[in-house]
């Protein structure tokens, strides 16, 4: 009998790693606290291994992203604030179909939903 009690004991510890475990990766990769953020050097690293560039095409890859970065947030200064005005109306368009109580969870929803896309926004 005890031989069969360490073994549960032993199963139900296992188990408490594996859940607890899952519950770390889903709350880090699902919360957003484990996405990364477009990096340069990682990404001119990357491309400097893989493909066995030389020192030259390093500094134009260097250049090329630098100027593809400025560009994309040139749009984005652009675009952004037309990409707001839709979320907004969506968001009013919800607002509308929800009753009170709903409306408060909705809210801290959206509120919540801007708090983290601020921060892992460029600007």
């Amino acid at each position: 009998m005890t031989r069969r009690a360490y073994l549960y004991f032993i199963i139900t510890f296992l188990l408490g790693i594996v859940v607890g475990g899952a519950g770390v990766l889903f709350y880090g990769w699902y919360g957003g606290h484990w996405h990364r953020g477009f990096e340069k050097q990682r990404i001119v690293q990357r491309l400097t291994r893989e493909l066995n560039l030389t020192d030259a095409q390093v500094k134009q890859l260097d250049q090329i992203v630098d100027d593809s970065m400025k560009r994309f947030a040139e749009l984005r200064k652009q675009f952004e604030p037309q990409f707001d005005a839709a979320r907004e109306e969506s968001n009013n368009r919800i607002r509308q179909i929800l009753t009170p109580e709903q409306l408060t969870k909705f809210n801290e929803m959206v509120r919540r939903f801007e708090e983290r896309g601020k921060r892992g926004r460029p600007h």
